[in-house]
């Protein structure tokens, strides 16, 4: 017979013991209750819609208070080191900030590195900062899942900004410029392809591009990229009639040029408050968080249905036999999803 075992370990917080850490800004219950968010048990998922609704019926999480920044740039470019570095210039003039660093997952195990946190070490410490790696688990656009459930943890908690460092997948990184309020694209010189590297896609959605690493020998190589980067945005459409894409040079290892940025973004702000875009923009972000949700749950349902199930073991094995199109597998799971009875 087994002893008694340790109820501090087994006794999950109770909503209302969540609700009263977060808004009471303690680290420990927003981490928890992200915790709660990201998970993909059922159960939790429940208990997480009650909490993001008790959440914004007693602070009013998503009201637009919080700055939401999106930082993203192919890998090497440096955006921990530079995160790091604008967090510590904000705590010091006592803001509080959130950084959600996307990690990638194993599309095999689902596991993630989970480094950003070890990278940060001194803002992760700072009292004023608060700092989450999250995995993508696979999702598309850089951005975990629950990205945008847990920016409304944040906000719930007093964070002024949230930080949200993306994997830097390319194109698909509209996904989060869809949920912040601000996308920041860091771009590297000297790679010799600053002009055939340029996504259209990506820089289409920037509010603003930085080249970083401008120190040292790399200073001028930077320089030169500015320009270009400038000259490619002039040919691009802009996304607001209110503002114009800035390219601004930068050293997050050195902390050069990052105020003046930082004081950019405030700046876009303010635009876009007195235009009336900013709270338009946000409207449009709840919108599209809703649709996301519903393709989540379409999706989820679609393979959790039991004719789906029935069948989809056979056809992908006939798939990769060649005896089957692809297309033709795909009618026929949908048609059996369609059969709510289920496999026949």
């Amino acid at each position: 017979m087994s002893g008694p075992r340790g109820p501090s370990r087994l006794q999950r917080p109770t909503i209302e013991a969540l609700v009263e850490g977060v808004l009471a800004g303690d680290r420990a219950a927003l981490g928890r209750a992200i915790t709660v968010v990201e998970s993909q048990r059922e159960a939790d998922q429940a208990r997480a819609g009650e909490l993001l609704s008790r959440l914004r019926s007693g602070a009013g999480a998503g009201s637009g208070s919080t700055l939401r920044v999106g930082i993203t740039g192919v890998p090497g470019v440096g955006k921990s080191t530079f995160i790091e570095t604008l967090g510590r210039r904000l705590t010091a003039a006592g803001t509080r900030v959130a950084v959600l660093a996307v990690d990638p997952s194993s599309t095999r195990t689902g596991g993630s590195i989970l480094g950003d946190k070890t990278r940060m070490q001194e803002l992760a410490r700072d009292p004023l900062a608060f700092v989450r790696p999250t995995p993508t688990r696979g999702s598309l656009g850089g951005v975990a899942r629950r990205t945008r459930e847990v920016m409304q943890l944040c906000e719930a908690a007093g964070y002024e900004v949230v930080l949200v460092e993306t994997v830097g997948v390319g194109q698909s990184e509209t996904v989060v410029a869809g949920m912040v309020d601000f996308f920041l694209v860091l771009m590297l010189a000297g790679a010799g392809d600053e002009l055939q590297g340029i996504k259209r896609g990506i820089l289409e959605l920037a509010d603003m591009v930085a080249v970083n690493k401008a120190d040292g020998d790399n200073l001028r190589a930077a320089q030169r990229a500015r320009v270009d980067y400038a000259t490619a945005l002039h040919l691009m459409p802009q996304k607001s009639a209110h503002w114009r894409v800035p390219v601004r040079i930068c050293s997050g290892l050195e902390g050069e040029g990052v105020g003046e940025l930082w004081a950019e973004i405030e700046a876009y702000r303010e635009a876009l408050e007195a235009a009336g875009e900013w709270a338009r923009d946000r409207a449009q972000q709840r919108v599209a968080a809703m649709w996301r949700a519903v393709e989540w749950g379409l999706m989820a349902a679609f393979h959790s249905h039991p004719g789906v199930r029935g069948r989809s073991g056979e056809l992908e094995d006939r798939v990769r036999a060649g005896s089957l199109g692809p297309d033709d597998a795909a009618r026929a799971l949908l048609a059996s999803f369609r059969d709510r009875g289920g496999p026949g």
